[in-house]
């Protein structure tokens, strides 16, 4: 008899034995009306990623599911595939440009995405490669990728729909904005630094009596130049006699109101913190409760536009505000400078750090959405392991805001709303039309902007199974059985799949 090796060498029996399996069709899976479905779908990975220990346990324990009910009967079904990742593939095909020296803005739209798709079928397949190294069990017949036409048609199905229902809308709001990429980010797609930085005291004169000047305090002086009101607390008797009075910003001369309001800490600087509803999420909902002027002082790129002023105008936000301080001390109204640690907002990607900035986006409403999946959870239709994330999801989706879906970029989900360039026609269509129902002009054009990944994600459940067509796939394994992800997605993922779930196919 052979003697055994002394040491395992795995690639000698796993390859094999994973052929094997690969060989026998032993993963794959269809409808089976004599036994009970169990389906679990892959949390989509990046196409453009590589396993991380995360990947490798998250993995491991979807196998293990899936193994454990296919040894006790089930049909079962672990759909593998990859998330087409908008901005995380086109900031590496933008990052490989430039060792060249071009940018996307050297090609045409058509020409710079074909050049993703080649990158992606160069570079996009790495992850599924490792995902077979490890001896997952997925049914790799039934592999999707998020731009697959199929998923692409469900995608465009549900913004036309939730465009007819009301439920999508086009806005301005506060979003972060990456001025690298040039793109709204979604919360997910922001990190927190902690920064060693600056707070500055600046002093805001009285207008009817320059000599009482207001102290506020601010980590961005760059902003003040789009200040519009000066905001108390209405319970701070240090300032109450203000309330109402006009006060003349610095530098720039406006009059600007002195308002109460209970979001100011009065624990924080002076008690007076100064608003700028475009460039703050904060000041934005003060601006709309008071109603405020909205002064955008920014270009997309983060340098300073003419709304700041002709002293201003073309400046980075960092020369910005270098120039801000200096005025303010030539002025004799910096009071003093404090060193002061808070968390700064960085693109995940670019690695710079993010401008809360107003700009026009489209956005979903959520809170139709979701007090449904709030009731299926709270009722225990579905259940979270361990049960002290259900507080988080409830927290989430009890103080939900509506999510912008809009990217300015170029990989991703096309926005299918489409304009006549004769006249004021707009619709969301699924296919574009050739001429203007209104005007019969042919000047017709599509939405310039892409949708989030997330929102090609929150329908993975349903796209992969062919809805919103009708199939014994759809009937068989959905709703799915369970799901292994990570709770920091909970909200950005979790969440709106359930919401995607009763919203469109009711049941999850």
């Amino acid at each position: 008899m052979k003697e055994l090796p002394k040491i395992y060498e795995p690639k000698l029996c796993e390859e094999k034995w994973y052929q094997h399996w690969i060989e026998k069709n032993y993963f794959h899976s269809e409808p089976n009306s004599e036994k009970k479905p169990f389906t679990i779908m892959i949390p989509p990975p990046n196409v453009t990623g590589m396993l991380t220990m995360g990947h490798v346990l998250n993995n491991t324990l979807q196998d293990i599911l899936i193994r454990k009910a296919r040894m006790e009967g089930f049909e079962t079904l672990w759909l593998p595939g990859t998330d087409h990742a908008g901005i995380a593939t086109q900031t590496a095909v933008e990052k490989s440009l430039r060792k060249d020296g071009k940018s996307r803005h050297d090609y045409s739209r058509e020409e710079f995405v074909q050049l993703v798709w080649d990158w992606k079928e160069k570079y996009g397949g790495i992850i599924i490669k490792q995902l077979k190294k490890l001896g997952v069990s997925c049914d790799w017949e039934r592999e999707r990728f998020t731009l697959d036409e199929g998923l692409s048609a469900a995608v465009r199905e549900v913004f036309v729909r939730m465009y007819k229902k009301g439920l999508i809308y086009k806005g301005k709001r506060i979003i972060n904005w990456c001025p690298v990429s040039r793109t709204a980010l979604s919360d997910e797609e922001v990190v927190y630094k902690e920064s060693q930085g600056k707070l500055w005291y600046f002093q805001y004169p009285l207008e009817e009596n320059p000599t009482i000047k207001l102290v506020v305090a601010t980590t961005r002086p760059e902003t003040m130049l789009g200040d519009t009101a000066v905001a108390v607390n209405s319970k701070d008797n240090r300032y109450s006699h203000l309330i109402g009075k006009k006060l003349r910003l610095p530098i720039v001369g406006r009059l600007i109101p002195v308002i109460a309001d209970e979001y100011v800490d009065m624990e924080f600087g002076t008690g007076a913190v100064k608003v700028t509803p475009a460039h703050d999420p904060n000041d934005y909902e003060m601006g709309m409760r008071h109603g405020l002027e909205f002064i955008n002082i920014m270009n997309d790129d983060a340098t300073m536009n003419e709304n700041a002023g002709a002293d201003f105008d073309g400046l980075d936000r960092y020369a910005a505000r270098k120039k801000v301080v200096a005025k303010f001390e030539e002025l004799g109204l910096l009071l003093k400078v404090e060193n002061y640690t808070n968390n700064v907002g960085y693109s995940e990607r670019a690695d710079v750090v993010i401008e809360p900035r107003l700009s026009e986006q489209w956005f979903v409403k959520m809170k139709p959405l979701a007090q449904a999946a709030l009731e299926v959870v709270n009722s225990g239709k579905i259940q979270f392991h361990p049960k002290r994330w259900v507080k988080t999801y409830n927290h989430w989706l009890e103080n939900v805001r509506d999510w912008c879906i809009s990217r300015q970029l170029w990989w991703g989900h096309r926005i299918p709303v489409f304009y006549c360039e004769s006249c004021a026609w707009e619709d969301a269509l699924i296919h574009a039309p050739e001429t203007c129902p209104k005007c019969g002009s042919t000047k017709i054009r599509q939405d310039e902007d892409v949708l989030d990944t997330w929102f090609s994600s929150w329908l993975w459940p349903l796209s992969t199974l062919d809805w919103p067509k009708e199939n014994k796939d759809l009937d068989y394994y959905y709703p799915t059985d369970d799901l292994v992800t990570g709770p920091d997605i909970i909200f950005f993922w979790v969440a709106r799949m359930i919401m995607a779930g009763l919203e469109f196919r009711d049941d999850i």
